[in-house]
């Protein structure tokens, strides 16, 4: 045998300390640390830990879907509010009150306090019934 082919051992002292603390077995009978339980150990550490960080990533995947969801909702609701604001309108809106969308046969929306019923024959195409919120937001009535 040739010295590159000789064990090293370490040299190092004793552990000193209780035997359930002891970074190597110190009994006999405790089981053999082999190299590859200790790769299994750690494959099997890997699989768990990757199972759980894709199980936390696919809530929060969801979670932003949700949001992208609520968002553009919100934009929608803010779009159509703003047209409806800039629909024709010959009198002073009231925070509170019913006002009824009509469409002209050239495409351009006006509101009327009018209800299609109370014009006896409607003039133009009945959009629909909003209601100014507080927050100058419109919101969907029926008629």
């Amino acid at each position: 045998m040739s010295d590159d082919d000789k064990v090293v051992r370490h040299e190092g002292g004793q552990h000193v300390g209780p035997a359930h603390a002891s970074p190597y077995p110190t009994s006999r009978l405790a089981p053999v640390h082999d190299l590859v339980d200790v790769a299994r150990q750690i494959q099997e550490a890997d699989a768990m830990l990757g199972a759980v960080a894709h199980g936390k990533l696919q809530v929060i995947a969801e979670q932003i879907r949700a949001l992208q969801a609520q968002a553009r909702e919100i934009i929608e609701t803010a779009h159509r509010d703003a047209g409806l604001h800039r629909a024709e309108c010959r009198f002073r809106k009231r925070v509170g009150q019913r006002y009824h969308l009509y469409r002209r046969a050239d495409g351009t929306e006006y509101f009327s306090m009018l209800a299609p019923e109370e014009w006896g024959r409607c003039p133009h195409q009945h959009v629909g019934a909003y209601e100014l919120q507080i927050d100058m937001s419109w919101r969907p009535v029926g008629t």
